[in-house]
């Protein structure tokens, strides 16, 4: 039954079980399948073709695994990837992008950092929400060159990540930022650090809980709710080291399973 088919997301590696975490404590009865495409991570600093060529390789490798809507946990992907994904696939796809309205709707100082990758700062579909939302805030883009791969090592923690991240917060700081928009679904794991090094007056934003509520109406709308509790999650990564994947998805959910999946 399609019903009780899986969701499926991918990502440019583990940054995007942020996203995961978020839909599976929203929607419990929904299957997951994870895709972390690590081996090819960060997609920040790839071409646009290159982007988009990656995405439909997982695209169609959740396609093959029985997923009946498709999440693009990653900024970059959906920035440079989007529209041709929606064009060339009957199934609902849904997207993930910097959290830019809410920031500049709220921001009292009219300053609004955004530290994200290089592929989503440069995208079209950035470019475009920035002149929409934001033309009377002074937004100030920084990309995170370092970050992925520290992420993806699982050291979040350490001492080189908190030297990239006073480097790349001192601009915005400078600026009177009073909110920091995450445009990467690795970044999330960076807010105990970022929390340590930003003042309190400054909001972090980050679009995990908006992507698992538009997934959860895009799901009522096509009539494709679970109607039952479906088998535990299951996370795949194209990397040898399963070790990272481990690490960050530590959850309390017993029932899962991570493999090494070749795609």
């Amino acid at each position: 039954m399609q019903n009780n088919a899986p969701i499926g997301i991918f990502d440019s590696g583990v940054g995007g079980t942020s996203i995961w975490r978020e839909i599976h404590q929203l929607l419990p009865l929904e299957q997951t399948i994870y895709l972390a495409d690590s081996k090819y991570a960060p997609y920040g600093e790839k071409t646009k073709d290159e982007i988009v060529e990656l995405s439909i390789k997982n695209t169609e490798k959740l396609i093959s695994l029985g997923a009946k809507v498709i999440i693009v946990a990653c900024n970059t992907a959906t920035t440079n990837a989007i529209k041709h994904l929606r064009a060339n696939y009957t199934l609902p796809i849904i997207a993930i992008e910097p959290a830019i309205k809410p920031a500049a709707l709220n921001t009292k100082t009219k300053a609004v950092g955004i530290l994200a990758t290089q592929g989503t700062l440069n995208s079209e579909l950035f470019t475009q929400t920035s002149e929409l939302y934001a033309r009377d805030i002074d937004i100030i883009e920084v990309f995170g060159k370092g970050l992925v791969p520290e992420i993806e090592a699982g050291r979040q923690d350490g001492k080189e990540v908190e030297r990239l991240l006073k480097l790349y917060l001192k601009p915005m700081l400078d600026k009177n930022i009073d909110y920091l928009v995450l445009g990467c679904s690795h970044y999330p794991y960076l807010i105990p650090k970022l929390k340590e090094l930003l003042p309190k007056t400054v909001t972090i934003i980050d679009s995990g809980l908006a992507v698992a509520r538009q997934t959860k109406a895009v799901l009522e709308h096509y009539n494709l709710s679970a109607i039952s509790p479906q088998p535990a999650p299951i996370f795949y990564t194209n990397s040898d080291n399963l070790e990272p994947l481990r690490q960050i998805v530590n959850t309390d959910e017993k029932r899962y399973s991570i493999h090494y999946l070749d795609f």
